[in-house]
């Protein structure tokens, strides 16, 4: 996964993955059967990253901090069931380490 050089390629990154969770919930619209499998994190996912998003957009957001971001608990317990768990395990280590040139 591509690791972020600039606040803009990570803001770009955070909005990929709000893009996915859009995308997961249409495919789970299509598919009902895979509800279960996903609502126990997709809400929460959504809004910690609409909020993270927001908050880089708006100047609210620096990095690199000490604590991993709040939906990292959500990725560690339902990773197996996030399609796309590589960006945001990307998104985190950029907010953890901040940007490699």
């Amino acid at each position: 996964m591509h690791q972020p050089k600039t606040m803009d390629e990570l803001i770009d990154l955070v909005h990929q993955a709000v893009y996915e969770v859009d995308e997961l919930r249409a495919c789970i619209e299509d598919e009902p059967e895979e509800m279960e499998r996903y609502l126990p994190f997709i809400d929460q996912l959504d809004v910690q990253l609409r909020k993270l998003f927001d908050d880089m957009t708006a100047g609210r957001y620096s990095c690199p901090a000490q604590t991993d971001l709040d939906f990292m608990p959500l990725v560690q317990k339902w990773g197996r069931d996030i399609p796309f768990k590589p960006l945001l395990v990307a998104i985190n280590q950029a907010h953890r380490n901040g940007f490699r040139s």
